[in-house]
């Protein structure tokens, strides 16, 4: 999905996976939605999903920093996904830093009143957790600005480094596994992002296939040491090539 609308054939490769008889795990970096609002919008879409099928960063997050004290510097739309952490405008345990969109709201959420609030928290002995740090996303008017870029700055200026809940961490491969009933070797990572889905899977024992759409840059293959088990043209591929891979 790019700005809201689906990569062609996108649905019908999913409904012609489950029909192949595969289990599938639907992991985003997505941080500006809940889950809820996220599957519903796949849906509207013609993705035929549940909302206990699709893994987001922002119950991951809930799962690590349950029961502490936080600073979230993150879209008002997945504040319903934190359940379980005390959410605070000082004296945090850690700060939490969310995803960016095109949104006014983005602007308000990592201001420099906000960031410099954040970097007071660090100093004062909180921890910093992101819920990805990719540099950058893809958008129908083309790569726009992600939250890496606040997230390095903050590791910079605070002297700290990250601790990131979302892709590549192997903790959210690993969650993925652990929800399918699976084993790494046996299971396949189809994604648009090199760093974050091929390389991340990859660290975790998973099969990997690139897809040529979304974030897909050949440059960023050609350059890197990353190689993914297969590169297909698109999603909609996706079928046909596993039926000859496995």
């Amino acid at each position: 999905m790019v700005s809201g609308e689906a990569i062609a054939g996108g649905p019908g490769a999913i409904e012609q996976l489950r029909r192949d008889g595969h289990r599938l795990r639907f992991v985003t970096n997505a941080t500006t939605r809940s889950r809820a609002a996220l599957a519903s919008e796949l849906r509207a879409l013609g993705f035929d999903l549940a909302d206990d099928e699709l893994q987001t960063t922002a119950t991951a997050a809930a799962r690590a920093l349950a029961g502490k004290r936080v600073l979230a510097l993150t879209m008002p739309g997945i504040v319903d996904d934190l359940d379980g952490i005390e959410l605070v405008g000082e004296g945090a345990d850690a700060v939490l830093i969310g995803g960016a969109d095109e949104t006014p709201e983005t602007n308000h959420v990592f201001s420099y009143t906000n960031l410099a609030r954040a970097f007071h928290e660090l100093e004062a002995g909180a921890e910093l957790y992101c819920l990805h740090k990719n540099r950058w996303w893809q958008t129908a008017r083309g790569p726009l600005l992600d939250t890496g870029a606040f997230v390095a700055g903050l590791e910079y200026a605070a002297e700290v480094e990250a601790v990131v809940v979302g892709k590549p961490s192997a903790e959210y491969f690993a969650a993925a596994l652990e929800a399918l009933d699976a084993e790494a070797q046996m299971t396949w990572m189809v994604g648009d992002d090199v760093e974050a889905d091929v390389a991340g899977a990859q660290r975790f024992g998973l099969k990997t296939v690139l897809v040529r759409t979304g974030k897909f840059r050949p440059d960023a293959v050609e350059r890197g040491d990353v190689r993914p088990d297969a590169i297909v043209s698109s999603i909609a591929h996706l079928p046909e090539w596993l039926e000859t891979a496995v």
